[in-house]
């Protein structure tokens, strides 16, 4: 047996990076994946890691949505319904990230950061609790920061939306755990993705880096490492926590 045989998940924002290593190890441990991006030039790509990691290409499928989007979500989840069935997992892992001066942020700026971060979340909640609650069981991971616990310079708005799934999470844990729902959250640390590399500037990464106890940022297998333990049933009495694979940037 292995540890996750038998259940559904939809990850969010799964392409590449965080979502993509989520995926991979989901479906290593038995469960069937519905791979949600924004851009779907990053399916072939997740298609292709998948396929040479030797998995089955009949236990994933690929989506396009954007998670802001009410009508995109609930596409999204007929779509899993459709292929592998009611999503027993949701990981809602999609995000954007952006290096900004506090003064210099938009309202677009703003608008957006919230819009797939904490709406997203929201909408990705709303759409997987309902069939969970008619079952009796469901595990939601919400993938924040640890910006999001210390903030983060020239990041106030992505630190803002990721307080905001901590805050979240906490508040569903209160009121859905008594019926076999289990929410938690993971709030990682600086990890080596593309959208990383791509969208914050070395000078900021090398002091990033600097600051860390463990001296390097972590990998998205570290990430999905974590996922894994709470999404199985090694995690069975954690709930609305926030766990912190961080490089030991934050010690709670």
């Amino acid at each position: 047996m292995k540890k996750l045989d038998g259940q559904i998940a939809i990850i969010t924002g799964s392409g590449t990076g965080i979502g993509l290593a989520i995926a991979k190890k989901f479906l290593e441990n038995g469960a069937k994946v519905l791979i949600n991006d924004l851009n779907t030039q990053t399916f072939e790509y997740a298609k292709s890691i998948l396929i040479e990691a030797g998995i089955d290409p009949q236990n994933f499928a690929v989506f396009f949505s954007d998670v802001s989007n009410e009508t995109d979500v609930k596409n999204m989840f007929n779509e899993c319904e459709n292929k592998f069935g009611s999503a027993t997992i949701l990981v809602n892992n999609a995000g954007i990230i952006q290096e900004k001066k506090f003064l210099n942020i938009s309202n677009k700026d703003w608008d957006r950061m919230m819009a797939i971060h904490l709406k997203g979340c929201f909408l990705g909640c709303q759409n997987a609790l309902k069939p969970m609650l008619d079952r009796g069981e469901g595990i939601i991971i919400n993938i924040a920061s640890q910006l999001g616990q210390i903030g983060g310079f020239e990041l106030a708005h992505y630190s803002a939306a990721k307080a905001g799934i901590i805050g979240l999470t906490k508040s569903l844990a209160l009121e859905y755990s008594s019926r076999g729902i289990r929410i938690n959250a993971i709030a990682p640390g600086p990890i080596n993705t593309d959208m990383v590399l791509k969208n914050l500037t070395k000078e900021w990464r090398d002091k990033k880096s600097s600051e860390l106890p463990l001296g390097r940022f972590g990998e998205p297998s570290d990430i999905a490492s974590t996922a894994l333990f709470l999404a199985s049933d090694d995690s069975k009495i954690y709930v609305g926590q926030t766990l912190c694979p961080n490089s030991g940037d934050v010690m709670l």
